[in-house]
């Protein structure tokens, strides 16, 4: 499918921030998009909560009768969370789990039969920096975006054969509204990145301008922004600075309880 070829598109957490974004920019492009969220809300063609496998059903459904079929899956829904590990109780790691990462899981397996038939598709699970450099005080938060990279890439193998791609999506701080959503014990830890969101001059059309040149690159993993790239590039090329970085976070944490 080249650049200028309409796209049928599914995109989970459509109502604002990131999915509003790229909502937004693929229908500019020409595309197709069935824009779905939790809850109704203003441009939101299907309530769909990611958790539930009745609405991913529904979704199915829906796009079986609208399109016949699907070019390209946007995982895009998902919260924030995390703390210190014994700030962040078992109930917020399960909870975390089950949105950014199940609710990942089970848009893929639900769609996976109709592109393996088709022959054709793209998988796009929106993870974050996070899942590449691992700050403190963020454990869960990093563990489930770790997850969603490495499923990811899984994915991208398991079904390289029947012409599918997967690409796993990694910005670093932008403004969104994305804290919303955020729970959790570590009141230090929300400010401190409550402080990094709100001082950032990336805008969520930035990352989904970038996002969409990164799928039709047919890039595996989508590092969106210049601040992603230096830090995922620090730890690649120098652990030795990258762990001072993350370790003097990890005492700016500490000396800010």
């Amino acid at each position: 499918m080249n650049a200028t070829t309409p796209r049928r598109v599914l995109v989970t957490g459509a109502a604002s921030g990131l999915g509003e974004a790229l909502t937004s920019t693929l229908r500019i492009r020409g595309d197709e998009v069935l824009a779905t969220d939790r809850v109704a809300a203003d441009g939101i063609d299907l309530v769909l909560d990611i958790t539930s496998g009745d609405d991913w059903t529904a979704a199915l459904g829906l796009v079986e009768e609208r399109w016949g079929g699907l070019d390209v899956l946007v995982n895009n829904a998902g919260v924030a969370g995390g703390g210190r590990i014994e700030l962040c109780s078992m109930d917020d790691w399960r909870w975390i789990t089950e949105i950014n990462l199940f609710g990942v899981v089970r848009g893929v397996q639900t769609f996976t039969p109709m592109l393996k038939a088709q022959r054709s598709g793209h998988i796009v699970n929106v993870a974050s920096l996070a899942g590449l450099v691992h700050p403190a005080g963020m454990g869960s938060y990093n563990a489930v975006k770790a997850a969603v990279v490495a499923f990811t890439e899984t994915c991208g193998h398991e079904l390289a054969a029947y012409g599918i791609r997967a690409s796993a999506v990694c910005p670093s701080y932008f403004r969104t509204n994305l804290l919303d959503s955020m729970q959790g014990q570590d009141e230090t830890l929300a400010r401190m990145i409550t402080e990094l969101v709100e001082g950032s001059d990336i805008t969520a059309d930035d990352i989904a301008s970038a996002v969409l040149a990164g799928i039709e690159a047919g890039e595996d993993v989508i590092v969106p922004d210049e601040a992603a790239r230096q830090a995922y590039f620090l730890k690649w090329a120098d652990r030795a600075a990258y762990d001072k970085v993350m370790r003097h976070q990890a005492a700016r944490l500490d000396a800010l309880s």
